[in-house]
């Protein structure tokens, strides 16, 4: 069973419909003993990373989600549910799971990047594209297995304001550029997060979840 978390904040409904469609058993929950007993987690997210916080204590899920990512369980975070993995974000100066190192960072222009020509817009919003993080260097693996039949350079949809900024480079399984390159996806041993909405991603991205129903 697939466990989606609730904590009042993430695009519940989407997720748990694209993984139905790919014939996976799906859970949405908010309870701290269904989470630790799913088989595989999901933790998505849209909005503000203090009020997230707030909501995953308050709802006591901190403890099994970090029991979750101990156990070897698959878990996968999407959008602000990859920065909830961070120790720190600039979103209101508030500390994070604190599962990887690192802080999430608000995108910044200068005149240079936002030009009339060319404007950068905050929130980055909408397709863009993905490449092999050059830090990516996992022992004992060529490529993360999310990614299996996935196109190098191939594009996702993007929703968002902030970015993480991991102190591990060889986390970066994915790059994407926006003013500079940021990670666009993270991964390590059982944990895989993006900052696109594979959800949202049309075949692409029902490959990416196919992908993480698949992981044994």
């Amino acid at each position: 069973m697939i466990v989606v978390i609730d904590y009042g904040m993430g695009n519940l409904r989407s997720v748990s419909k694209a993984l139905e469609s790919l014939g996976a058993a799906v859970r949405v929950t908010s309870d701290p003993g269904e989470v630790a007993a799913a088989s595989k987690v999901i933790l998505p997210g849209v909005g503000a990373f203090g009020a997230a916080m707030d909501e995953l204590r308050r709802r006591q899920l901190v403890k099994p989600i970090k029991a979750a990512l101990a156990s070897g369980k698959p878990y996968l975070g999407i959008c602000l549910g990859l920065q909830l993995l961070f120790e720190h974000s600039e979103e209101g100066n508030v500390p994070g799971l604190g599962v990887l190192r690192g802080a999430v960072k608000r995108f910044a222009f200068n005149s240079q990047l936002a030009t009339r020509n060319s404007p950068l817009k905050i929130p980055h919003m909408g397709w863009n594209q993905v490449t092999s993080g050059q830090w990516s260097v996992v022992s004992g693996q060529k490529q993360c297995p999310l990614l299996e039949g996935i196109p190098d350079r191939s594009f996702f949809y993007f929703v968002h304001s902030y970015y993480a900024d991991p102190e591990d480079r060889s986390i970066v399984a994915l790059e994407t550029a926006y003013g500079a390159r940021f990670a666009s996806m993270v991964w390590r041993r059982n944990l895989f997060a993006t900052q696109f909405h594979p959800e949202k991603s049309q075949s692409i991205g029902l490959r990416l979840l196919k992908n993480f129903i698949d992981l044994a």
